[in-house]
């Protein structure tokens, strides 16, 4: 009998923290397209208040704080550098897209680090990794009527290297809460180092208004701390490489909250790229399973 490769006791609460990913991308577009504050602001807000709700259930849990401060940088690194580069991909770039190209290039990460942790590269997974990066170039590719910015891309694909090495590092987690608190501990350090440079060599201020602070904050305190915390805690449940395929199903997602909340529009390029990378998606969770 064939099968799909996931544990079905994890559908629920994996269809959850994909849900809560594409809401990230929906609500940086929806701050950062207002033009009332910038992609620093944005970021700074997120990471600030996501440690603020992790630390709050750490305590609330634990009763004590135990944050490590020889180590974890590398964890909290490349959480801030996800973040970061994901809020200025959105100054020009529309939240399907963005999105696409992120889970794409995170699932594409994931599976190189896959193979220094010896998990097995089958088949199915080779076949569906060529298909869904078929899907990618088809979407990047310069067309007259559908074009996309290549510095904002070359953005996206920072961010996605990010969260693919911060998603593997966090595979290694047995305790999700304190993981999680740990590694966004160590990205609000980074994030103040950048503050400080940011303000000194570039002169700028933060620029915020009421309805940009109050998106970026439910961007922060819901959709990322909830999400990062539910991802940690699904991820040592699953193989390296199923984490990063199944990953892609959040552009999926994303496509169809841009349209609802963001008035964007499913042009056939997108829509292709979307068909093709889901039948990848498909492909390489598909396996015969015997059942006696």
């Amino acid at each position: 009998m064939k099968s799909l490769s996931f544990d079905l006791k994890l559908i629920g609460l994996v269809f959850v923290v994909l849900l809560f990913f594409a809401s990230n991308s929906i609500l940086a577009r929806m701050a950062i397209n207002t033009q009332d504050i910038d992609a620093f602001s944005f970021t700074f807000l997120r990471i600030i208040s996501a440690m603020i709700v992790l630390l709050v259930i750490y305590f609330y849990k634990n009763k004590n704080l135990k944050i490590d401060l020889k180590s974890n940088y590398l964890s909290g690194f490349m959480f801030f550098l996800y973040a970061i580069c994901f809020s200025y991909s959105y100054i020009n770039m529309f939240a399907g897209v963005g999105t696409l190209i992120l889970f794409a290039v995170v699932q594409l990460t994931m599976i190189i680090l896959a193979l220094f942790f010896n998990e097995k590269l089958t088949f199915n997974k080779i076949v569906g990794i060529v298909i869904a990066f078929g899907g990618l170039i088809y979407l990047l590719y310069p067309k007259s009527d559908f074009t996309v910015s290549y510095f904002h891309t070359f953005l996206m694909f920072l961010s996605g290297i990010g969260w693919a090495v911060f998603s593997v590092l966090g595979k290694k987690s047995k305790n999700a809460t304190l993981n999680a608190t740990d590694s966004f501990f160590k990205a609000f350090i980074f994030t103040i180092i950048f503050a400080i440079f940011y303000l000194t060599f570039f002169g700028n201020s933060f620029k915020i208004n009421s309805t940009t602070f109050f998106i970026a904050t439910i961007s922060g305190s819901i959709t990322t701390a909830f999400g990062v915390f539910l991802w940690y805690t699904v991820l040592p449940k699953m193989q390296i490489m199923t984490a990063s395929i199944i990953q892609l199903l959040v552009p999926i997602i994303a496509i169809f909250l841009s349209i609802i909340f963001l008035d964007e529009t499913l042009s056939f390029e997108l829509f292709l790229s979307t068909i093709i990378i889901l039948l990848g998606i498909f492909i390489a969770l598909y396996k015969k399973k015997n059942i006696a």
